[in-house]
């Protein structure tokens, strides 16, 4: 049977749904539920990078990604755009600015996050290639990073502590507050890396350097408030762990709620889990990151994105919510 080389490029390049279970990444969790639900996160972000892979155009593959279940789809989302940015960076062209110009706007956050997760996976020389435009936006590549390396390569990233700081970055040409958002990536990678189970996550960030936990629990609020997977009772729990770094998980709920929101992908636990860290549901938690956008200076001492999350979280604290 003769294959289309877009078919052949798929199956090439589209790792194997395997990949993304817990038995395979060594991740544990007492829950069936839990596991479940998080290892259906990473099968559909695979296969949105499949519908990337085997589609003609973005236009194409973003009408395959809208059948995907509303709760999973932004992952699916995600997934396409790591797989068109791998396809930028290895032949060229502009696959993931076309994507942004359709319905993938709505899962703008995501889309950036994905363009991280490609970084991860192409030659370092290729990089600046895929790099984002957005001055702002762009920096959540940096977190999709993180992800990566701490949800692909555990024993390497979590264990040793290892700390990406990833160099110069537009806005940060001394690479001085890079590693902090590379490590929001890394703490949304410690929500699926153990099972989420807040003590378990707790025991983990606790074994970081004190000056991560900050980023770290950032993170894992982000993941917890958009992937989903635990209870109220858990939330409580983790929120409880976290409770010296309260507003900067504040910040991470209410990055997750926008996202959500954004997209029109709002569901029961998002509300939950503001309702939590933020003290708001989760269009209030979403408005507060609008909110503190206003004014930003991109040429401040400190980088917008940096700022931006500094904003949220400060205003969750003067509110008194968390």
């Amino acid at each position: 049977m003769f294959l289309s080389w877009r078919r052949i490029r798929q199956i090439t390049l589209t790792p194997s749904i395997v990949e993304t279970t817990f038995a395979a990444r060594g991740f544990q969790t007492r829950h069936a539920a839990t596991r479940e639900h998080l290892e259906a996160v990473g099968a559909q972000f695979l296969t949105g990078f499949a519908h990337a892979m085997g589609a003609r155009n973005p236009i194409e593959a973003t009408g395959m990604l809208e059948t995907v279940e509303r709760d999973l789809r932004g992952f699916a989302y995600e997934g396409a755009a790591m797989g068109f940015a791998i396809l930028d960076g290895l032949a060229g062209g502009r696959r993931v600015d076309q994507f942004l110009a359709g319905p993938a706007a709505r899962h703008v956050y995501l889309v950036h996050v994905g363009v991280g997760w490609a970084m991860a996976r192409l030659p370092q020389w290729r990089r600046p290639a895929i790099r984002p435009a957005d001055p702002l936006l762009g920096w959540l590549a940096l977190d999709g990073y993180g992800f990566h390396q701490a949800y692909f390569h555990t024993t390497r990233y979590v264990p040793t502590h290892r700390r990406e700081r990833f160099g110069p970055w537009p806005g940060d040409p001394t690479g001085r507050w890079t590693g902090r958002v590379v490590d929001q990536g890394v703490g949304r990678a410690l929500w699926f890396v153990a099972g989420a189970e807040p003590d378990r996550v707790a025991d983990t960030i606790a074994r970081f350097p004190t000056n991560r936990h900050e980023d770290l629990y950032s993170g894992v609020a982000l993941a917890a408030t958009y992937a989903g997977g635990a209870t109220r009772g858990a939330l409580a729990r983790l929120r409880g762990h976290g409770g010296a770094y309260a507003p900067a998980m504040a910040q991470g709920s209410a990055f997750g709620a926008e996202a959500r929101e954004r997209a029109g992908l709002t569901t029961a636990s998002t509300g939950v889990a503001t309702d939590v860290f933020c003290g708001a549901t989760p269009a209030q938690a979403a408005a507060v990151t609008r909110t503190a956008l206003a004014g930003l200076d991109p040429d401040g001492p400190v980088p917008a994105y940096q700022a931006w999350r500094r904003r949220i979280a400060e205003q969750f604290a003067v509110l008194g919510r968390c």
